[in-house]
């Protein structure tokens, strides 16, 4: 047993300070205009759910402005082709409660919208989200109940947007190693690698 483990929130909250003015103020319940702003203009996201099978979070990504603003109060996130194992959407049919991290490119400031969701395949809404002349399989409209933008603190660290920080993923594994690399995968890392970029490229949409 740890002894120093955090076992009450009052003990969690005495590491802390007070939250500032603005930590609060900056959280509402809708869409307000310059918060839309950061989600036309994010190409990427996270998605946060949780289901019977446990929790899941996962990437999503487009150009920017894939994300349909319905109005202040409903964004909705087209679901495009992926692996099929659709671990979010298992979840979201169980629990609708969804949590979103958008990311921009070269910002450090992010987006987190927090809300419940339910599945759809709106022919409207399936047409308004098509990529390349193809529909998603479905789509994911959000009801927002939080929204608030997240300091650049975490960002700042990381140097998430430094040119030099791309030197780090050549210390990483190719998609094809992480594979073998999981035992009994039976896959074969170069075999797998061997026209990774291009099998990608051609399924995107």
């Amino acid at each position: 047993m740890d002894p120093h483990q955090i076992r009450s929130l009052d003990e969690l909250e005495s590491l802390f300070d007070t939250p500032g003015e603005a930590a609060i103020k900056k959280e509402v319940d809708r869409l307000v205009p310059v918060y839309r702003r950061l989600i036309e203009a994010s190409p990427f996201f996270v998605l946060a759910t949780h289901g019977a099978g446990g929790l899941d979070c996962s990437p999503r990504g487009d150009p920017a402005g894939f994300v349909e603003v319905l109005d202040e109060r409903r964004i909705a996130l087209p679901e495009r082709r992926g692996n099929n194992r659709i671990d979010s959407l298992r979840n979201l049919v169980e629990d609708p409660r969804i949590g979103l991290l958008f990311l921009v490119p070269g910002k450090n400031e992010t987006l987190r919208v927090n809300g419940r969701a339910r599945i759809t395949t709106d022919p409207t809404l399936l047409e308004r989200t098509a990529m390349k002349g193809k529909p998603p399989q479905c789509v994911i409209v959000v009801e927002i109940e939080t929204v608030y933008f997240q300091c650049a603190r975490a960002l700042l660290r990381a140097g998430l947007w430094d040119p030099d920080s791309r030197t780090l993923a050549e210390r990483t594994p190719s998609a094809g190693e992480m594979l073998a690399g999981v035992p009994d995968s039976g896959i074969e890392a170069a075999v797998y690698d061997d026209g990774l970029d291009e099998r990608q490229a051609r399924t995107l949409y």
